[in-house]
């Protein structure tokens, strides 16, 4: 059968277009078929060509789309300043974050007052009565340190501290002056207390506190402080039982741990990152060390120098950028630290 001559323009005007004329969809891409699954083909469409829906593979599946690369960096995170934290978490110190607060806070107050203070006290006040101070300090405490040998069943170091007390509350008037540790007696100051014989006996410190008016501390180290504070009071009476002595002696014996410690306590705040571990190390390392030297482990109490805290290792981390010294402030000493020892 014939077509008619005028339906062959029609038909040819409604036939497709040649390949060529027909824009290409992009080179089809292979995708990595599962296994045991039938291939799966997916086109990707050329620049300027909007994309097309997502490729169903013959199982009636959906390929899974490549995430795309990360956002890359821009000026403000080049210039942005890492600060790398430091490890403070420590099991002996449970209570970091209340601890912390009080170290603060008497960090300030010792920048505005205790340290000003101590300061003028070391400047005005000739050195050979600071001295004298310390020493009767020191001999008011000597009945608290021969009681706690005779706990340790040290009878030898017992008489010793005995001696020493005799000795300078007679010649050395009342303790000003140390003569017991001169000629011809020899007898060293050793410090001592129940804090230290609990030690001796295996009672561990407990958590670490940092308290106002008080300082570095632990509940072993507490407990012993308040104990060894009632000695003295309770088995002489007046006046050593009475308030104004109380005072007196507590303030003057503040002032001379404040004056005794400065140099220490100036490393420990500006020789290290962080003061509050600095202080915390250095606290926790010397009470154990007193405890050896008791025990017969150790023949003194070296200087503890608190090293800088490290960096947390975080892995895959860009470099820190280092933060410029000083712009943070300079942390103000402590006023409550343990006073130096003298050991065996």
């Amino acid at each position: 059968m014939s077509v008619p001559t005028f339906v062959i323009p029609l038909l040819l005007a409604n036939a497709p277009a040649a390949a060529s004329d027909i824009p290409s969809a992009g080179p089809a891409v292979l995708a990595a078929p599962a296994e045991d699954s039938p291939l799966n083909v997916v086109a990707t469409p050329p620049s300027g060509v909007p994309p097309l829906a997502p490729a169903v593979t013959v199982d009636g599946s959906v390929p899974a789309t490549p995430p795309a690369p990360p956002p890359a960096a821009t000026d403000m995170d080049r210039n942005a300043i890492v600060v790398t934290a430091h490890e403070r978490a420590s099991p002996a110190d449970p209570l970091e974050t209340v601890n912390a607060v009080a170290f603060d806070a008497v960090q300030e107050v010792d920048k505005a007052i205790i340290g000003p203070v101590a300061h003028g006290y070391m400047k005005v006040v000739p050195e050979p009565m600071r001295d004298g101070i310390h020493n009767a300090l020191n001999n008011l405490d000597e009945p608290i340190v021969f009681v706690n040998f005779l706990l340790q069943l040290k009878p030898g170091k017992a008489v010793e501290t005995l001696g020493r007390f005799v000795i300078n509350s007679t010649i050395g008037i009342g303790g000003l002056v140390d003569v017991a540790k001169r000629k011809p007696f020899h007898l060293p100051r050793r410090s001592n207390g129940l804090a230290d014989t609990l030690g001796y006996y295996g009672v561990k410190p407990g958590p670490y506190l940092f308290l106002p008016l008080i300082g570095s501390t632990t509940v072993r180290d507490l407990l012993g402080r308040v104990v060894d504070l009632s000695l003295v009071p309770t088995a002489f009476g007046k006046p050593f039982n009475q308030p104004t002595y109380s005072l007196v002696k507590g303030t003057l014996a503040a002032l001379d741990e404040r004056a005794q410690n400065d140099e220490q306590l100036d490393r420990l705040h500006n020789e290290s990152d962080d003061s509050y571990l600095a202080t915390r190390k250095y606290y926790l390392e010397k009470r154990q060390a007193e405890i050896d030297v008791l025990r017969g482990k150790r023949s003194d109490v070296p200087g503890v120098t608190p090293a800088a805290p490290q960096a947390v290792p975080v892995p895959n981390a860009p470099p820190a950028t280092a933060v410029p010294a000083g712009s943070a402030g300079a942390m103000p000493t402590s006023s409550a630290q343990p006073a130096p020892v003298t050991q065996p």
